[in-house]
């Protein structure tokens, strides 16, 4: 698994299927001012050095993991709008998900899902305070915004990534964090490298959505299901500590 260096693109190789991008350590501001009430407060948050999947997990992807551990196909695996190989797999539970990252640990690499910290971090792409990766100009102000995410998810990687590499961030499908949903947590949340509540009823997700009115969302937005649930704008990507 390739892994790309935000400052030199250098690559070392890990296994041979997804690429990994570093996410260099440091302090960036989490939260918003003037989001949702769960986005309050603003807070300083430490993240250490981790990996990140430069893009979201695909139907080409899960169907290997599929072959081989001969789990379930998710709910939506027949549907034409969203079985193509290189969309993001979607209907997929916050469980699956986590079973997923487990196999893919069978090989070098401890792999699970992305704290919420940690992919606000990796979504703000080193900007502060800003509204979205590129910045504070609206999502209609994107190339081609209102003819796309018509009928499913685009296929992965097809536009522009973010500074730090990452693609479709914000944008698709909602992807599954490790935490716990806490709406009150930024109030008593650590500053270093923040984990979640210790318990819930709903894990935490992040990222706009294919079927929303609005389809990308901003880089503080919160969101939450039960972990059971199956949704077909929900997908994930991977995280590895370094």
């Amino acid at each position: 698994m390739p892994v790309r260096s935000n400052a030199s693109h250098s690559t070392e190789p890990i296994s041979s299927e997804t690429e990994l991008v570093r996410i260099p350590e440091g302090w960036f501001w989490m939260g918003s001012d003037s989001g949702q009430d769960n986005e309050k407060p603003v807070h300083r948050v430490w993240v250490d050095t981790f990996l990140l999947a430069a893009r979201q997990v695909t139907n080409c992807d899960y169907s290997e993991f599929l072959r081989v551990t001969g789990a379930p196909v998710p709910p939506f695996w027949q549907e034409v709008n969203l079985n193509q190989p290189e969309q993001p797999v979607v209907g997929v539970s916050w469980h699956e998900a986590a079973t997923y990252c487990d196999w893919l640990s069978r090989g070098s690499g401890r792999f699970r899902l992305p704290t919420e910290a940690e992919w606000e971090r990796a979504a703000r792409g080193g900007s502060e305070r800003k509204l979205f990766p590129w910045g504070d100009d609206p999502p209609q102000s994107l190339p081609d915004y209102a003819k796309r995410w018509k009928t499913g998810p685009e296929p992965v990687a097809q536009h522009p990534p973010n500074s730090f590499g990452l693609y479709d961030v914000c944008t698709n499908v909602h992807e599954w964090c490790n935490d716990w949903y806490g709406a009150g947590y930024y109030s008593v949340s650590r500053d270093r490298n923040p984990t979640g509540p210790e318990q819930g009823n709903r894990r935490a997700s992040r990222g706009g959505s294919w079927r929303h009115h609005i389809k990308v969302s901003r880089c503080a937005a919160r969101s939450s299901i039960p972990p059971e649930f199956q949704y077909a704008d929900y997908g994930f990507r991977v995280a590895c500590d370094e």
